[in-house]
């Protein structure tokens, strides 16, 4: 299947996820970016460079950004305004990442120091949340703060690292509840009760995409890092489905039925191991060509000709989450009853960050 006209296509007739800035356009913008790095070509830096200067004003307002409630998943897009900045040198993005800067500066926390999920998510730290906002925080902190917030991230992964790691299967929960309050929430552990490949897909993206904007003279933050990327990636790689080379949707139970090969998290994770084997976070004689092959293996069973004749990535979760309330409880039943889809955002920007890192390796 031809990834560069599916790609193509795909950016061609995108419209914008949501009519209000959102993290689902940014992964995709974060994909066009690293693909523009890896290949020169003008379309996709055209496409984000097109993208943000539609929703950013000349002020460097956002008015579409949703200021009514505090949202950890709006800072993801924030990423794309580095480039955007770099590539034109118009104030206007500077401005507006400022403007991200100061909302995830007014975040509020858990006590522990980390960021809640949202305000209806309170005292709840999601893996998801620190992928949308702890790599915009650290190229916040290179390019902009000398560093000087550096040990409030390191000390957010600490915290995720102390909370939501299980030694005996070697993975991490999706969530935890710090004041133990969810129906969802283990009341010993505050832990959800599963572990998502998609949250998994964010951690290892969060983890590697920090470490890019570090230095290893900073050599107790970087190796605190590194070391957390490393046991991540160790921990999931022996539930590789035996049959797909790729990961479940709900990561160990591969006896649940109609448990299956979903396509976002195996994308993030085959751009996460590419990605620290380029870094040289993960040895890579042995972890390169595990993560092409993870790659490799998406396009031969994830990227099919639908029924228009124009090829689709399928198997992406549709949406997971936790609460509020008794609703979406984590169990195994749950994430099996969420709907999959075909071409949605979530699983084609990773799986355009992914293309990056295999032809910036090929």
């Amino acid at each position: 299947m031809d990834i560069q006209a599916y790609v193509q296509r795909y950016l061609r007739d995108y419209q914008p996820y949501k009519a209000y800035w959102n993290y689902e356009d940014g992964c995709v913008l974060t994909g066009c970016i690293r693909l523009y790095r890896a290949s020169g070509e003008e379309a996709y830096r055209a496409f984000a460079l097109d993208y943000l200067s539609r929703a950013i004003e000349s002020d460097g307002s956002i008015p579409s950004y949703p200021t009514n409630g505090y949202n950890i998943d709006s800072i993801n897009a924030g990423k794309a305004l580095f480039f955007a900045w770099e590539e034109t040198g118009d104030s206007r993005y500077q401005k507006a990442i400022e403007f991200h800067m100061e909302r995830l500066l007014a975040h509020p926390r858990c006590q522990n120091g980390g960021f809640w999920h949202k305000s209806i998510y309170p005292n709840q730290v999601w893996l998801d949340g620190l992928y949308m906002a702890l790599p915009f925080y650290m190229e916040y902190e290179k390019r902009l703060d000398g560093m000087k917030r550096l040990k409030d991230i390191t000390g957010q992964l600490s915290q995720v690292e102390k909370h939501l790691y299980d030694p005996k299967k070697g993975l991490f929960y999706h969530a935890w509840d710090e004041k133990k309050a969810q129906p969802w929430a283990n009341p010993v552990t505050g832990c959800s009760p599963n572990f998502w490949l998609r949250s998994t897909g964010w951690l290892l993206m969060a983890l590697v995409d920090c470490l890019e904007q570090m230095s290893e003279e900073l050599f107790d933050e970087y190796h605190q890092v590194e070391s957390l990327f490393k046991k991540a990636v160790r921990g999931l790689l022996p539930y590789r489905d035996e049959k797909t080379g790729l990961f479940l949707q709900v990561i160990d139970h591969p006896e649940a039925e109609h448990n299956y090969a979903e396509t976002s998290g195996s994308a993030m994770a085959a751009y996460a191991i590419m990605k620290g084997a380029r870094l040289n976070a993960l040895n890579p004689d042995k972890y390169l060509p595990i993560g092409r092959e993870i790659f490799e293996k998406l396009v031969e069973q994830k990227l099919q000709k639908g029924e228009d004749g124009e090829a689709h990535l399928v198997d992406i979760c549709k949406v997971a989450g936790l609460g509020p309330g008794e609703k979406r409880d984590g169990s195994v039943a749950y994430y099996l009853s969420e709907p999959k889809t075909a071409d949605d955002s979530k699983g084609v920007g990773p799986f355009m960050m992914a293309w990056a890192e295999y032809r910036t390796e090929g």
